[in-house]
C-alpha cells in the first residue's frame, strides 16, 4: 500500500485524501493548525468542482450550505447608498454555482474522511528525498517515511519551500493585498454585501443568514514593507496605515480587526511555476497555482487538481513519476485559463479615482433600465463560466477493494 503525506487540511488537502483513500492509498494529513478553523470567507464552487464534489457524494451537502446572499449594496463615506446590485452578478454566479464559507467546506471534506489519519497541530519541518520515498521531520520531533508527499498548503507552501526553493521564486504580484476578519454582527445586514469603494482601496462587510458575526475584507494597494506572513501585530498595523482616514464605517472596522482571532493578511499573488512536482514531492491547490482571491477560482482549482492528481497517480500504477506528469498534462491548461480571470476581475474590484467609481455606481443604477441588460450580463459571467468548465474530467478509477 502507497503510504502519502499531504501537507495542509484546507480544501484541496482533505479532497486529495478521499480519493488516493478511495484508491488503495493510505493518506495521512499533516496541519499545522491545533484544530480546524471554522467560518472563513465565503468562496464560489462552479463548473468542474461541482462535478468533483457530486462524483464524492457531497454536493447536496455542500448545497445546504449556501450563504444564501441576495445583494450586494454600494455606500460611500457617509453611509448612503450609491448603488445595488444582485448577488449572483457581483460575484459572478450563474446556474448551478455555489458560494459557501471555506470553513464550512474543509470542515465537511475532514467529515468525510475520518478514516485518514490527520496530525492536528504539526507541520513538515525538512524533507529527504530517496529513490523509494520521502523521509519527513515533523516540527514536533517526529520522523517518518512516506512513498509520496504533496503539499496542499496554500499560498505560504512549506512543502514548496523546501522542495522547490525560496517563495519569492514562485510568487506573481498582483499589487494589491487583502485583510479578512470576522465583526460583530451589527456591521452587517443579513444575505447583503455591503461594499465601500474608494480610489485604490474598497471595504466590504457581509453577514450570512443566521450568522452570529458579520465578515469583513479589506482590498488595498501592497505595503512598500510587505510584514512577515507570521507577524500579526506588523500586519494590523499596515491594514491600519493604509486605510488612514477612511470614511464610513472603516475605522470601527479597524478597531474590530485589531482583536479579530481569525486576522487574515495576505498579499494579492499568483502563484506561477515551471513544473508542480520533483521526484516523489508535488503539489495541488494554492500550494502549485494558487489563482489569488481576484480569480475567485481558488476552491475550485483546488477541488479539481485534486481530483485529477488522485487519479492519475492510480492510473501510473504506483509510478511517482509518470503520475505527476499525467496531472500536470491535464491541469496545467485549466490552471492557466483561471488564472487570466485574476487581473480582470481586479480591475472591477478596485477603482483608481473617485470618477471611476461614480461611472461605475452609475453603470450599475441604469442597468436596470438599459436595453441589452443580459446581454451585458453575460459579458461579466461568461469569461468566468468557460473558465470553471475548461477542462474534461477524467473518469475516476473504480476503487480499489
Amino acid at each position: 500500500m502507497t503510504d502519502v503525506l499531504i501537507s495542509g487540511a484546507g480544501v484541496a488537502g482533505p479532497t486529495l485524501a478521499w480519493w488516493l483513500r478511495r484508491q488503495g492509498f493510505r493518506p495521512t494529513v499533516v496541519e499545522r493548525a491545533p484544530a480546524l478553523r471554522d467560518g472563513g470567507y465565503k468562496v464560489d464552487v462552479r463548473g468542474a468542482a461541482l462535478t468533483v464534489l457530486d462524483r464524492m457524494g457531497l454536493l447536496d451537502q455542500v448545497r445546504r450550505r449556501d450563504t444564501g446572499m441576495r445583494l450586494a449594496r454600494f455606500v460611500d463615506a457617509s453611509g448612503t447608498q450609491l448603488a445595488t446590485m444582485d448577488a449572483a452578478l457581483f460575484g459572478g454566479r450563474e446556474g448551478d454555482d455555489v458560494e459557501v464559507l471555506r470553513g464550512d467546506l474543509a470542515r465537511l471534506l475532514v467529515d468525510a474522511t475520518r478514516d485518514v489519519e490527520y496530525l492536528f497541530g504539526d507541520s513538515i519541518a525538512a524533507l529527504e528525498p530517496a529513490a523509494d520515498g520521502v523521509d519527513v521531520t515533523f516540527a514536533g520531533g517526529g520522523r517518518r517515511r512516506f512513498d509520496l508527499v504533496v503539499g496542499a498548503d496554500g499560498l505560504h507552501s512549506t512543502v514548496r519551500r523546501l522542495a522547490f526553493g525560496p517563495a519569492a521564486a514562485h510568487l506573481r504580484p498582483l499589487g494589491h493585498h487583502i485583510a479578512i476578519c470576522a465583526v460583530p454582527a451589527e456591521f452587517g445586514e443579513e444575505r447583503v454585501e455591503l461594499m465601500h469603494p474608494a480610489p485604490g482601496r474598497s471595504v466590504g462587510v457581509y453577514r450570512t443568514a443566521g450568522a452570529p458575526d458579520a465578515r469583513a475584507l479589506f482590498l488595498f494597494p501592497s505595503p512598500v514593507e510587505e510584514p512577515d506572513h507570521r507577524d500579526l501585530p506588523a500586519q494590523r498595523a499596515a491594514l491600519a496605515r493604509a486605510f488612514e482616514g477612511a470614511g464610513w464605517r472603516v475605522p470601527e472596522l479597524l478597531a474590530a480587526a485589531a482583536d479579530a482571532p481569525d486576522f487574515y493578511f495576505a498579499p494579492m499573488s499568483q502563484v506561477r511555476m515551471d513544473r508542480w512536482s520533483t521526484g516523489r514531492i508535488g503539489l495541488v491547490g494554492d500550494a502549485g497555482y494558487g489563482p489569488s482571491p481576484a480569480s475567485g477560482q481558488g476552491t475550485s482549482l483546488g477541488l479539481v487538481g485534486a481530483y485529477v492528481l488522485a487519479t492519475a497517480l492510480a492510473e501510473a500504477g504506483g509510478d511517482p513519476v509518470a503520475g505527476f506528469a499525467a496531472y500536470e498534462r491535464r491541469m496545467r491548461p485549466f490552471v492557466e485559463a483561471n488564472q487570466r480571470l485574476a487581473e480582470r476581475n481586479l480591475a472591477g474590484m478596485v477603482q483608481s479615482s473617485a470618477a471611476r467609481i461614480r461611472f461605475q455606481t452609475s453603470m450599475l443604477r441604469l442597468m436596470p433600465r438599459l436595453p441589452g441588460r443580459e446581454r451585458m450580463i453575460r459579458r461579466v459571467t461568461e469569461p468566468i463560466r468557460r473558465a470553471a468548465g475548461a477542462i474534461t474530467l477524467p473518469d475516476a478509477p473504480a476503487a480499489a477493494r
